[in-house]
Order: C-alpha cells, then sequence, then structure tokens
C-alpha cells in the first residue's frame, strides 16, 4: 500500500481523543472514554476486525476470570458481553480454594464480535472510522492529533494505541509469510516508524493460533466429553443469573501420541520457528506444539481440546496444538490425534509476528513517560490474552479521559486488584516474552479473588462516573448484609439436639458434645452457610452471591486477616513516593547495577523501585536514608 502522505487535510470534526485499535483493549478504552464525557473516534484497519478473536474462542479462564470480573466492576463491557453469547461455561478449580476459582466461558465468536460492535456504534461520543493511522502528531512533547493513511488529520488531545498484533505483522506457517494481521486482515505498515522517531522502544514478539478443522470431519466418540457447569455463573455483577440458564455446546478432550511427535521431531528442519524465519520471542506459557515437544521429550502425549467456535458454524479450534509447520506436516500430525484422522483443516495454523513496546517507558497510568497525552494497551504492551488487554484498554481509557477532565488518574496497586498486578509488572519488571497473567503473580490473591471484584472496585468505577447510582446502592446493601448476616453467626448457638447431629453425620463431621456458634461449624473445612441452613432458623434469605460472601469471610477469616496485615506493609512502601527529578548518582552506596536501573525506569515509589529486577533490598535501605535525608 502506498503512503498517501502528500494529499494532507484536517479533518474538521473535533475529538477529545483518538483509539487505535478496535480489539479488545481498544473497546473497552474507546468505550470508557465516551462514557466519561470524552468525543471519542476508534480507528480501525478493518470493521470484521472490531473485537474479534483471531485466536482461542473463549474468555476468562485461570486468574483471566478475575480480570473480566475486575474489567466489569469498574464498568467495562467485556462481561457483559460474554454474559450474552457464551456457548458454553465452567467455573474452573472448584476443587481448590476460592482464590484460585476462575470463570471461562467459551464463546460464539461472531456473536461476541457482532454484540461489542453494536455496543460502540450505539455508544454516544462514539465515533468509529475504518483506516491505517500512519502517524502520531506532537507538538513540544504532546499530542495534537493523528495522521491516516490518506493523509487526513484528525486533532486531538488525547491517543490511546491498541493495535495489538496488526504492527508490521506478519502470518508464517512454513515457508509460507504473508504481510497480514490475524485472520489475514490488513497488517498496519506504517505507525512502527513513527513511533520509533518518537523514541519508542519496540520489540518483536510472536504469537500463534492452532488450525480450525472442519467438525463434521471429527470422530468424537474417541473423545472425552467436556461439558459445562449444570448452574451457570455470569461474569457481569449486573446479569441475572437465571437470564442465561441455557443447554449448552460440549468442547472435547483427546491427546497427542508418540507418532504425533515423532511426525513433530521429523518436520523440524521445515519449522520457521527453529529455522530462524521468526524472528519475534513467543509466549512462555502458551507454545506451539513443536515448541512442547522439543522443550518436554519426556512426555508422552499432551492435551488437545476442541472446541466449537460457534453455532452458526462448523470450525473447531482445536487448543494445545498452535503451530507453524507447513500444511502438509500439519495434516499428518493432527490426523494423527485421535478422532482427527480424517480431519479437514478450514485453516492452517500459523505464528503471527508483530511489533510491540518495552512497556516499561509507560507510568503506571498506562500514559507515555516522554510523550504528554499518549497512552498505550493491551497485546501491544507486551502482554497476551484478551482480558489483559481488555483491562489495559479500561485503564488507558479512564486515565486519558480524567486527564483531560483535570482529575487525578487512578493507579490501582497490586493489593487491590490483578489489574494492578497486571500494569505494575508491564511497567515494572523487564520482559522479553509475551505477558500472561496468573494466579501465582498476585501476592495478595486470597483478597484478590474474582467473587468479591465489585466490594473492592465497584465503589472506585462509581466514583469516576462509569457506574451508574443504582448499581452502587445495590453493592452497599449488599455488604450491609454481609457484614450484619456474619456478626449474627457469629452469635447463634446451636446445641447438641438430634437434628443438629444428623446435619453434622450427614457431612462426614464430628458430633458436638457441647453447643457452638454457627460461625464455629461453618469453620469446619467440610461445612459451609449453605449446608447448615436447616439448623438455622432465624437465617434471613440471601442471594447466592451473598451467601458464598459469608461463607469465605468466616472460614478464611484468619488468612484473610493476615493477608490485610501484609498489605498494610505494602501500602507504606507504595505511599513513600521519589521524586521524578531525583538524581540516583547523588545517592552515595547505592551499587552500580542499581543506579543503572532506577535511571532507566524512574520508578514512582519505593515499592514500584523494590520490585526492580537488579535493585536489591540493600539498595532500597540507602534510597530510603537518601530521601529521608533530603527532605
Amino acid at each position: 500500500m502506498k503512503y498517501s502522505a502528500n494529499s494532507v487535510w484536517e479533518n474538521k470534526d473535533v475529538y477529545d481523543v483518538a483509539v487505535i485499535g478496535a480489539g479488545h483493549a481498544g473497546c473497552e478504552a474507546a468505550l470508557a472514554c465516551a462514557r466519561l464525557g470524552m468525543r471519542t473516534i476508534v480507528f480501525t484497519v478493518s470493521m470484521e476486525s472490531v473485537a474479534m478473536m483471531p485466536c482461542n474462542p473463549n474468555i476468562g479462564g485461570t486468574s483471566k476470570g478475575h480480570l473480566v470480573r475486575e474489567v466489569d466492576a469498574l464498568g467495562g463491557e467485556m462481561g457483559k458481553i460474554i454474559d450474552q453469547t457464551f456457548i458454553q461455561s465452567k467455573m474452573l478449580n472448584r476443587s481448590k480454594g476460592p482464590a484460585v476459582h476462575s470463570l471461562r466461558a467459551q464463546a460464539d465468536k461472531a456473536r461476541y464480535s457482532t454484540a461489542m460492535r453494536m455496543v460502540l456504534e450505539n455508544q454516544e461520543n462514539l465515533d468509529i472510522k475504518q483506516t491505517e493511522v500512519t502517524e502520531i502528531l506532537t507538538e513540544e512533547g504532546k499530542v495534537t492529533g493523528v495522521r491516516i493513511v490518506s493523509g487526513a488529520v484528525y486533532p486531538c488531545r488525547a491517543v490511546i494505541l491498541c493495535t495489538g498484533t496488526y504492527l508490521k505483522a506478519r502470518c508464517i506457517y512454513g515457508d509460507v509469510s504473508l504481510e497480514t494481521g490475524p485472520n489475514g486482515l490488513q497488517a498496519a505498515t506504517h505507525l512502527t516508524d513513527c513511533l520509533k522517531n518518537l523514541g519508542i522502544r519496540m520489540y518483536r514478539f510472536k504469537t500463534g493460533t492452532p488450525a480450525r478443522i472442519d467438525r463434521n470431519s471429527i470422530d468424537f466418540s474417541k473423545m472425552e466429553e467436556q461439558k459445562g457447569d449444570e448452574y451457570v455463573t455470569p461474569f457481569s455483577f449486573t446479569t441475572d443469573p437465571e437470564s442465561i440458564q441455557r443447554e449448552q455446546v460440549s468442547c472435547w478432550l483427546t491427546y497427542t501420541n508418540e507418532r504425533t511427535h515423532e511426525i513433530i521431531r521429523n518436520n523440524l528442519d521445515r519449522s520457521p520457528l527453529f529455522s530462524g524465519m521468526i524472528e519475534g520471542t513467543g509466549p512462555r506459557y502458551c507454545p506451539s506444539i513443536e515448541d512442547k515437544i522439543v522443550k518436554f521429550a519426556d512426555k508422552d502425549r499432551h492435551q488437545v481440546f476442541i472446541e466449537p467456535e460457534g453455532e452458526s458454524t462448523t470450525e473447531m479450534y482445536i487448543g494445545g496444538m498452535s503451530s507453524s509447520l507447513p500444511e502438509d506436516v500439519q495434516y499428518e500430525m493432527y490426523r494423527s490425534v485421535p478422532g482427527l484422522e480424517h480431519a479437514k483443516i478450514m485453516r492452517n495454523a500459523y505464528a503471527i509476528e508483530y511489533d510491540c513496546i518495552d512497556a516499561r517507558q509507560l507510568y503506571p497510568t498506562l500514559e507515555f513517560r516522554e510523550i504528554e497525552g499518549l497512552y498505550s494497551a493491551g497485546q501491544f504492551n507486551g502482554s497476551s490474552g484478551y482480558e489483559e488487554a481488555a483491562a489495559q484498554g479500561l485503564i488507558a481509557g479512564i486515565n486519558a479521559a480524567l486527564k483531560m477532565k483535570g482529575g487525578e488518574q487512578i493507579v490501582l496497586d497490586r493489593s487491590q486488584a490483578y489489574i494492578g498486578v497486571l500494569i505494575d509488572d508491564l511497567v515494572t519488571k523487564e520482559s522479553h516474552e509475551p505477558y500472561r497473567m496468573m494466579t501465582s503473580r498476585a501476592e495478595y490473591r486470597l483478597l484478590l479473588r474474582q467473587d468479591n471484584a465489585d466490594q473492592r472496585l465497584t465503589k472506585i468505577g462509581y466514583e469516576i462516573g462509569l457506574i451508574p447510582q443504582e448499581r452502587y446502592e445495590r453493592l452497599l446493601e449488599k455488604e450491609k448484609q454481609i457484614a450484619s448476616e456474619i456478626e449474627r453467626v457469629e452469635h447463634v448457638n446451636v446445641g447438641t439436639s438430634e437434628a443438629v447431629q444428623n446435619l453434622l453425620k450427614q457431612y462426614g463431621s464430628t458430633p458436638l458434645s457441647s453447643g457452638s456458634t454457627i460461625a464455629e461449624l461453618i469453620r469446619r473445612p467440610e461445612l459451609s452457610y449453605e449446608i447448615l441452613a436447616p439448623i438455622d432458623p432465624q437465617r434471613p434469605n440471601v442471594s447466592h452471591e451473598t451467601s458464598e460472601q459469608i461463607n469465605i469471610n468466616i472460614k478464611y477469616d484468619g488468612y484473610i486477616k493476615r493477608q490485610m496485615r501484609q498489605v498494610e506493609q505494602f501500602k507504606k512502601m507504595e505511599k513513600k513516593r521519589i521524586p521524578e527529578d531525583i538524581d540516583y548518582d547523588k545517592v552515595k552506596s547505592l551499587r552500580i547495577e542499581a543506579v543503572q536501573k532506577l535511571k532507566e525506569q524512574r520508578p514512582v515509589s519505593i515499592g514500584q523501585a523494590s520490585r526492580i529486577s537488579g535493585v536489591s533490598p540493600a539498595d532500597i535501605s540507602v534510597l530510603l536514608v537518601y530521601l529521608e535525608s533530603i527532605r
């Protein structure tokens, strides 16, 4: 495509914010800005790419479900849309503690994209434009507008980069290399050069996707059926659970075998991943099947999940077998898997390379340190996943709007939200591979459960202006009911009646030799607030989610209090701000490596400084002493 820089003209429509990209980050960013009163335009290389799912057909999963719940609690859209368009839903990790329970839903990909697009198209203050943005315009270090491929200039006060995997994208399998974005859509080829000219450091990352296979060519009798939950739990706190109960679509589980692995090993020399044809760094936690065979040579099989892409298509997603091997090898490899012996490939697997940034150039608000009014979110920040993108897009959109309103921007810290962990990791820690959210990354995960995301974040969403009064008042009533009921069961005594003893016996719990409070019984591992309802006649009628909160808060009370004490210490470090103009060369006794890292990343607080690789606890002590001396 030729770049028409010569035909420059200024668009007369006035915008506050331009969002570049309409994937999961761009949608949340644009909606947040528009809903906060900003005149917003979102640019996309293709209208078909709005909220598109180019890879896995699901929303949520381990830790990712937490992010979706948090996006919803702050006033975002993702949770509402997946509640409308899911075809199967399942709560993961039910056998473990509530901190790692994570909701995951299979999406009808086409319906999800259409539903989100309709929300954008009908949102006040929001316009959508199909075109490629080629340049970010700045004056004296501030954003002034964008230029599109036709040469037209759109003046604006803030720009949010949500380019996903489209910048100089290249799709590769075998010897085939196509200069396209995901799903064969147009790549964005011009913006990278502009960003580099603005002094932005770029990375080259890679991700991949498996083949899509025709459902009619699959033998499901050789696979294990994977059904959804009998009772569906919604993602959005605004969704009535009864309104989304439905007959669900099954997924299927099969496995690779030694024959599969042999085919892959025999063709590694034809894999662009190992031949050097692919330059970008791939995701550690979502490797291609050829990567798995090489790195886990001791494994004699790997799980393969067969997942429907929707109810109006026969395309099935082959989860766990992403690849960039040549087409002929893909056929041989997939057909070696039980149930796929006659598989017909509708879309080949491929790897995709793309340009992204070193996110350490951003403030925790997701604004670039060196360019005022320029924000960045999603895979362009070096993350992976739809949920991580949506979370960043929402925060970038909120902060761009708040800045233009003259208000204080928000930063969620690591003790408040998984979103806080995600963004802090991205802007603080050096990463040379796509970042994926995991529960293990959250130090305070017992407090950051998906079930209490509304109690943690809805007040913030309300104060920002994204949560309506009615929803906030419902939360306050719920919190009041939880506190009141916890107080009540702490003082309600039950004796050793036959009804009590029979109930305990039914659940394998030790009989009572003397009286006990309901709360003391709830703390027994085998019992719960719900189970004890028959022996608690004074119990009020509460919703399922309120009952869940009562149960968790009582059962894990000691652990929760201990973690809250840890958070108090963490907060003290976060509140110790570091002056922006600090000269680290003047801080005596700081190690050379620490000086280099601190000068490079310029942390905003002692807490953030302590999380930088190469800065030791001893360096932090030295820095604290120095800060006290200059106050």
